[in-house]
């Protein structure tokens, strides 16, 4: 038995392998990429590298074995993900995994915009597969803000059609920790966690502590979705992927990733990590 954990070169998923070598040998992990090579330095680490690909069902064949608790880290091409994911739950279904832990999205069946369709989807598969899950309804990063500081920062301006929504994000690390404590704990089968930060701000205030913290004039710029659909793709963002932003803007102006159960800090045993002090490091 090995604890599995999908897409493990990505940016969650090298943060959860961290997570869990706090936790365990590394005699006991397992990762499954679509690339051995960029897998080389866990590998070098004595975990064992499984190779598949989400896009080839057969190559996933001997991805699990029986007993396995596997952690199927959400793939992030949209529009592909539902097929993608099943053929994941389908390999494990075959080979008798203990555990499936699932990267879904706050909310759940109640969040209604178009990012949260496949969450939604892939859910539904895993509970008709009868395999034990554990759904880790993820919100909001700090990072998919302060990855923009940048051109924030240059501009003057945090661009958005949110309105006072607020949002309740914690670090991507948070996240991790959480995911690697329902991977090496017990009692977290067939369980289901909302998934946020602590406290929820709104874009406004987060315009206000760049600037405290930068030292610039940064202020909240609010436009109408179409408005905001076109500064995107002006800026080069792809339309596909400029209308799910403005969606996700949409619901967060309904309240959607508000939410704060304080699920994320009761299974990592610690608050979440203020938006500010993600900030503070973007900044550094």
């Amino acid at each position: 038995m090995s604890i599995v954990v999908t897409g493990a070169t990505g940016s969650l998923g090298r943060l959860v392998v961290e997570e869990l070598l706090t936790r365990v040998p590394a005699t006991e992990l397992a990762v499954l990429v679509r690339s051995e090579e960029k897998a080389a330095d866990l590998a070098a680490r004595g975990i064992e590298v499984r190779v598949g690909d989400y896009d080839d069902p057969a190559s996933l064949a001997g991805a699990f074995r029986a007993g396995d608790r596997v952690l199927l880290i959400s793939g992030n091409e949209l529009g592909r993900r539902v097929p993608q994911h099943t053929a994941v739950i389908e390999a494990a279904v075959a080979a008798g995994v203990a555990q499936l832990a699932y990267t879904g999205i706050l909310g759940g069946p109640e969040a209604d915009f178009e990012l949260a369709a496949e969450h939604n989807t892939t859910e539904r598969a895993i509970l008709d597969s009868g395999l034990p899950y554990t759904f880790l309804r993820n919100g909001w990063y700090h990072e998919n803000y302060t990855a923009q500081l940048p051109g924030v920062l240059e501009h003057g301006a945090v661009i958005g059609s949110a309105g006072d929504g607020r949002i309740a994000s914690a670090a991507r690390a948070d996240y991790a920790a959480a995911a690697a404590a329902v991977l090496t704990g017990e009692g977290h089968l067939n369980r289901v966690y909302e998934l946020s930060g602590d406290t929820a701000w709104s874009l406004s205030e987060y315009a206000a502590e760049v600037a405290r913290q930068s030292g610039r004039e940064v202020a909240y710029s609010e436009l109408p979705g179409e408005a905001h659909l076109d500064v995107l793709t002006g800026a080069g963002v792809p339309e596909g992927f400029a209308a799910v932003i403005v969606d996700v803007d949409a619901a967060i102006s309904r309240g959607r990733l508000a939410g704060t159960s304080g699920d994320l800090a009761r299974l990592i045993g610690r608050p979440t990590t203020p938006v500010a002090e993600a900030i503070t490091a973007a900044l550094a």
